[in-house]
């Protein structure tokens, strides 16, 4: 009989707990690694159709090198992805055999003592014994108490049976669920492999474009001075529009009697201008791309050239690397200041946010006016596509005359 209270016990402490873990723990890891699964392969997808472009155009470029180093990451990711399932049902197959375990260590003692209950029952299995038995009752009330003994012996016995039935049952979905994830770590183990060589090959591609790009040295290096030249030019542009701003924003504020900034590096706002600049800088880390697709070729800050050695570039914004004919759209309300040309990043547009301005460059057609005023996913013009079938956003977030790193305030792909 110890082994059926025994055996509840265990159901109580373990199947229950672990029913409990598999609602609110497993779901959620697993849900997570899905998420992440699809959003990597939508990742790649997109990376394939925009490494597609860039072949068509020129055999090896550096827009088709950044594609393939975001494939790159991506695979890495993919493969850590797996890594993480096969620890997570790991994790699952040891709970499970040692469940597996105990129900069979329980299945063992529950014959042993039905066994020994059969044993014990056969002394008085014909009527003649069980008579006998009651007869030779000292008194009548000795009689009943044996007669209940039978009755609760049998019944015992009846309780026995179900338990093992029970416990059979239970161990045959554990040994089920087991193999079952066995099996799905096996068939992970075998895209794990897949992915791998996947991730060899995309670095085999890498050092080929690499070498060839080596080749164009002259090239290269003419490009990076162009760039600079024309970061340059952006840089005094926008520089020279927001001390415009400052002083215009001085002056409105001394006619209608406010105070102003006090500083010469900051805006003078006016209530509706401070409170977008203030809902601005509270959606940091939550504003949609500018572009539907793509992923950030060249992230803010000094860089070593991928290719150059020695050669050193400086973003002031990102460059996101998206398909050709892609729209460029505002991440928030605001005012366009300006829509220019510079050479070497084609159209521009400014749009001030109380004392944030957002820059979109590298555009081949603008759908917007200076003065007007947009709404956030506002369509603000077309993203260049270059003679090598590259198509880049150069996207920049100033706060006053002062650049910002643009990565930190888009939400995460």
């Amino acid at each position: 009989m110890k082994a059926i209270y025994r055996f509840t016990f265990f159901l109580a402490l373990v199947l229950l707990p672990l029913t409990h873990y598999a609602q609110k723990s497993k779901p959620k890891t697993k849900a997570q690694l899905e998420r992440e699964k699809k959003e990597n392969l939508n990742r790649i997808k997109e990376a394939n159709r925009i490494l597609k472009q860039t072949k068509v155009q020129k055999e090896a470029s550096l827009g088709q090198l950044n594609a393939i180093k975001e494939k790159i990451t991506v695979q890495k990711g993919v493969i850590n992805n797996i890594s993480r399932e096969v620890t997570l049902l790991n994790s699952d197959v040891k709970v499970t055999e040692g469940i597996v375990g105990a129900l069979q260590a329980d299945l063992e003692k529950l014959k042993d003592e039905y066994a020994k209950m059969v044993y014990a029952a056969s002394k008085t299995a014909n009527s003649y014994n069980k008579l006998m038995f009651l007869f030779a009752s000292e008194s009548f009330n000795q009689m009943l108490r044996r007669m209940q003994y039978l009755q609760q012996y049998t019944e015992a016995r009846k309780k026995q049976v179900e338990q093992i039935e029970k416990v059979q049952a239970a161990l045959s979905g554990q040994l089920a669920i087991l193999e079952s994830k066995k099996q799905q770590k096996q068939h992970l183990l075998q895209q794990q492999l897949k992915e791998n060589k996947n991730l060899l090959s995309l670095k085999v591609q890498q050092d080929s474009v690499i070498t060839k790009l080596s080749k164009q040295e002259e090239n290269l290096k003419k490009e990076v001075a162009q760039r600079q030249q024309a970061v340059k030019k952006l840089d005094n542009l926008i520089a020279d529009i927001v001390r415009e701003e400052m002083a215009r924003a001085a002056r409105a504020a001394r006619e209608e009697g406010r105070k102003t900034s006090g500083s010469s590096n900051r805006i003078t706002l006016t209530p509706e201008a401070a409170l977008i600049s203030s809902n601005f800088a509270g959606n940091k880390g939550r504003f949609a791309w500018p572009v539907e697709r793509g992923f950030i070729s060249q992230g803010f800050g000094r860089h070593n050239h991928p290719v150059l050695k020695g050669v050193v570039v400086e973003n002031r914004g990102i460059d996101i690397q998206t398909e050709k004919g892609e729209a460029a759209r505002a991440i928030f309300e605001g005012k366009v200041v300006t829509v220019a040309s510079v050479p070497g990043m084609n159209n521009i547009v400014m749009v001030q946010h109380g004392e944030f301005f957002t820059v979109y460059a590298k555009l081949r057609s603008v759908n917007v006016s200076d003065g007007q005023t947009l709404k956030p996913n506002d369509v603000i013009g077309t993203v260049y596509t270059d003679p090598e079938g590259t198509t880049e956003l150069q996207f920049q977030i100033w706060k006053n005359n002062e650049t910002l790193n643009p990565q930190g305030w888009l939400r995460k792909k």
